[in-house]
């Protein structure tokens, strides 16, 4: 059983994730780090695999319903999950006009989800 807190913690990171104003999957700056979003990111794939059940619906909705990094989040963690679903849901974000503001390392960037989104299929 996953357990209340557990439910408590994933609600609270996916929602961190809805609200996200910019893609980092690692450390940005010169100290590397950790924006809030990116550790919210790290708490739900820490789950993604033992239970997809709970996370699924979850991301789903954040997909539908999430900031532009919020949907890119959702679509990387759906690819996690089930890579035909995460397949899908990059297809679906390809013609997303939303501005998204990404960091690597110390490289703050600019780009639109969709141009994102087809970056990651050319990428597979």
């Amino acid at each position: 059983m996953f357990g209340s807190e557990k439910d408590s913690e994933l609600t609270a990171a996916v929602s961190e994730l809805a609200a996200a104003g910019r893609v980092a999957f690692g450390g940005v700056g010169i100290v590397g780090s950790l924006l809030p979003e990116t550790e919210a990111y790290q708490r739900v794939a820490a789950v993604v695999a033992d239970h997809p059940e709970k996370v699924r619906d979850q991301l789903d909705r954040l997909l539908a319903t999430g900031a532009p990094a919020g949907r890119v989040y959702a679509a990387t963690l759906l690819g996690q999950l089930d890579p035909a679903a995460g397949r899908a849901a990059w297809i679906a974000l390809r013609g997303d006009p939303a501005e998204l503001h990404t960091a690597t390392g110390c490289v703050l960037g600019q780009t639109t989800v969709g141009e994102y989104a087809a970056e990651r299929l050319a990428g597979a």
